[in-house]
C-alpha cells in the first residue's frame, strides 16, 4: 500500500487548503482513511477519519466545524478540506490507513499500519 499526500503549502491565517492523499496497491474503497498531523516539538495527533463507505466521519475538536474529510473512491483519493486556518494548524499532515478490509477507523495512530510521507502546512499570522 502506498499513500502520497499533497496540497500543503504556505498560507495566511484565514485561508483554506485542500489536502489530497492518493492511495495505490489495493482496493481503496474497502478501507477507512484518516489524517493526522504533527507540529514541531509535539506528538502526532488525530485530525479526521472517514469510514470505508464514506458514510461516517470523525474530527478532532480543534478542527471540527471548519474541516471536512471526504473521499472519491473512483479516484482512490481522500481529501481534507480545511478552512479558517490559524497558525496552530501549522504541522506536517499525514494520511494513514489500516490493513483490515472493511474495518472501522480509529482515532489512535497506533491502529494504523500504513502511512504516507506527509505534506507540510504552514499558516502565517
Amino acid at each position: 500500500v502506498q499513500l502520497q499526500a499533497s496540497g500543503g503549502g504556505l498560507v495566511q491565517a484565514g485561508d483554506s487548503l485542500r489536502l489530497s492523499c492518493a492511495a495505490s496497491g489495493r482496493t481503496f474503497s474497502r478501507y477507512p482513511m484518516a489524517w493526522f498531523r504533527q507540529a514541531p516539538g509535539k506528538d502526532r495527533e488525530f485530525v479526521a477519519a472517514i469510514s470505508w463507505s464514506g458514510g461516517y466521519t470523525s474530527y478532532a475538536e480543534s478542527v471540527k466545524g471548519r474541516s471536512t474529510i471526504f473521499r472519491d473512491n473512483a479516484k482512490n483519493t481522500v481529501y481534507l478540506q480545511m478552512n479558517s486556518l490559524t497558525p496552530r494548524d501549522t504541522a506536517v499532515y499525514f494520511c494513514a490507513t489500516i490493513s483490515r478490509r472493511f474495518g472501522e477507523y480509529s482515532l489512535s495512530e497506533h491502529e494504523y499500519e500504513y502511512w504516507g510521507p506527509g505534506t507540510q502546512v504552514t499558516v502565517s499570522s
